[in-house]
């Protein structure tokens, strides 16, 4: 099963898919991708109305996150383009919810703050129940799977030595296009991961290829750590991030970055400079 957000007369509404069939949340359903999930175990979805895939207008499939909890440095060959060790542990930071944007949403650089902007694809989980703290949280607790980029400011990530800001300025998490329920996306493991820039693919690599895998982060983050209802973890990105690349391949204005897990969908920004829009 699939789960969206759609805009319809200027108002988000959730949607499901389930096989071929696209249907279209009632206008007072919660704007909230785990009571879609409710919904469609209860079969309240059969009375909602079908809507053509092609209609739809999707914007980033939940409406916020309690916490955006990432992973940096989780592949093999990204740690090595980095020249940093492989960590021993995983590397955790977070980013700010309000840089979450939709799946065809441009991404606006501050370009008065950052010259560096660069991409990393990633598989994201969110989080169904309340888990953690006491208890490590397990793959029974994931709601769904989905795509993000890390859009990161090299330069403010570096240079503020910790990573948070550099990554959570506004539309910096692109996200979607489609919530993956487990029983549909299967092992977290062994799904192709990738990145292109106007076309050229510059990420490949295979989700089995994680250091520490899904169920390894989830004990980790949430060890003293209690995760609620709709909160997402990035997992790492695999090597070939303009950032990392000899020499730097930094995004410019208008180019259209391609972010795509095998088995959830595609993510497609346009990346625009916050000056040229001005001008």
């Amino acid at each position: 099963m699939r789960i969206a957000r759609t805009v319809v007369d200027g108002h988000a509404r959730i949607v499901v898919k389930d096989g071929s069939t696209v249907r279209l949340a009632p206008i007072e359903h919660a704007d909230d991708a785990l009571a879609a999930i409710e919904s469609a175990r209860s079969g309240a979805i059969e009375a909602w109305a079908e809507i053509d895939e092609a209609d739809l207008q999707l914007a980033a499939p939940v409406a916020g996150a309690g916490k955006i909890i990432a992973v940096g440095l989780n592949y093999v060959d990204h740690t090595a383009e980095t020249g940093i060790a492989q960590p021993e542990r995983p590397l955790t930071f977070a980013k700010y919810t309000t840089s979450i944007t939709g799946p065809t949403d441009d991404v606006v650089v501050p370009d008065h703050v950052t010259q560096g902007v660069d991409f990393e694809a990633e598989l994201t989980l969110l989080i169904g129940r309340r888990c953690g703290g006491d208890t490590p949280a397990t793959l029974d607790d994931v709601a769904a799977y989905t795509v993000a980029n890390d859009v990161s400011a090299r330069d403010v990530q570096f240079g503020d030595v910790q990573w948070t800001r550099g990554k959570s300025f506004d539309t910096f998490t692109p996200l979607g296009p489609w919530l993956v329920t487990p029983d549909e996306f299967g092992d977290p493991r062994g799904h192709r991961i990738y990145a292109d820039v106007d076309g050229e693919l510059l990420q490949e690599d295979d989700t089995a290829e994680m250091i520490f895998d899904v169920p390894t982060l989830l004990a980790f983050i949430s060890d003293g750590v209690t995760l609620e209802p709709g909160d997402l973890i990035l997992t790492g990105t695999p090597a070939g991030a303009g950032g990392f690349r000899t020499p730097p391949r930094y995004l410019q204005h208008d180019q259209v970055v391609t972010v795509g897990v095998e088995g959830i969908g595609e993510l497609r920004n346009r990346f625009v400079y916050r000056s040229r829009l001005a001008a």
